[in-house]
């Protein structure tokens, strides 16, 4: 059903992204792919439909599961989770590794000890095969632990022709950050990447889209809701699948389902605010009033904050929000963000 709002599994469930599957199939050879865009744009369900699609073994690795000071252990853990997941296309690999065991449905991986397996010798392992392994949101990832991944990321780069690495990313200059490809300092320095960049869906597919929604679920609904919806989520899948459920399971004001949507996308704000000043709100509410240039943005967090500011500690502000993928040239990427950040 197009209206759930879960990640999609196959093709029959996307819409209209038979270009994307073609791309990927098409440059599946490749070591290293990545799957960019906002928020909500489909990601996952893209990956999810090819990983269907590919009569090879794989795995995917859900980053966003993981804590965000993780360590060592919590790397490990997260891996063995995710090819205990996908035990079954995998047995026949796995049970040849001496130091990894086969519990039931679950693996076990030692990051210390006499069985300890870096990850790179895992790699090498799974090299044995033609594979895909992929990383949902692999910016989360960032941080001094991941060094022991992108090192063995790096290896299998170089040698292991058999594995091909998909990465997601909504965060694409943290992605791009975690990568590395242009910091001499990363592993990943100097390799190459294919990226797969999906769009929002124009006013004429975003029509579509609700329409073939709604028919499937056997609803009829008015030209002008359906273009106000359009008009409110501006072609990001997301909340247009967002909105279709919600309508077809009997909520019907469309006043309130902007407002369930302005709070969701609030909290989701104020979550990316963690760890971070005041100044990253104050920041996009600055700009979520249409403060759309440097002078105007720098004026604007002066005189909410009551005190002048340096200019390299607002660059990193505004750099973080773009990083973040949050905006773009001084406006919000999402509509919905925009209006939820006036009233942060």
């Amino acid at each position: 059903m197009l209206f759930d709002e879960r990640p999609k599994t196959n093709r029959n469930e996307l819409f209209n992204r038979d270009k994307e599957l073609r791309l990927l199939h098409s440059n599946v050879n490749r070591p290293l792919i990545l799957i960019t865009g906002i928020r909500r744009i489909g990601k996952t369900s893209l990956l999810n439909a090819f990983m269907s699609e590919i009569n090879l073994p794989h795995f995917i690795i859900d980053a966003r599961s993981l804590k965000s000071n993780y360590g060592i252990s919590d790397l490990y853990r997260l891996m063995a989770k995710a090819l205990s997941s996908s035990l079954g296309n995998l047995t026949d690999i796995l049970s040849r590794i001496k130091r990894i065991k086969i519990l039931g449905n679950e693996i076990e991986l030692a990051w210390r000890g006499k069985d300890y397996l870096s990850i790179s010798e895992l790699f090498d392992e799974l090299n044995k095969k033609r594979m895909i392994i992929a990383i949902d949101e692999a910016q989360l990832l960032r941080g001094p632990n991941s060094l022991e991944l992108k090192n063995a990321i790096a290896h299998s780069y170089d040698y292991n022709r058999n594995l091909t690495f998909i990465f997601t990313g909504s965060e694409v200059g943290l992605l791009y950050d975690f990568i590395g490809a242009e910091d001499s300092n990363s592993p990943l320095y100097g390799r190459n990447y294919y990226e797969v960049q999906l769009e929002r869906f124009d006013k004429k597919t975003s029509t579509q889209f609700l329409e073939k929604g709604f028919e499937e679920a056997e609803l009829s609904v008015s030209k002008a809701i359906i273009e106000e919806a359009v008009s409110e989520f501006d072609g990001i899948v997301g909340w247009l699948a967002y909105f279709g459920n919600q309508w077809v399971a009997g909520n019907r004001d469309i006043k309130q389902l902007k407002e369930k949507a302005l709070k969701i996308a609030k909290s989701e704000m104020l979550n990316l605010s963690l760890g971070r000043s005041r100044r990253f709100l104050t920041a996009l509410k600055c700009i979520a009033e249409g403060k759309a240039s440097w002078v105007e943005l720098k004026r604007c967090v002066e005189n909410m904050e009551g005190k002048t500011i340096s200019t390299s500690v607002l660059y990193n502000v505004l750099t973080t929000l773009e990083d973040l993928n949050l905006v773009k040239n001084y406006d919000f990427v999402d509509p919905v963000y925009k209006q939820a950040a006036k009233i942060l």
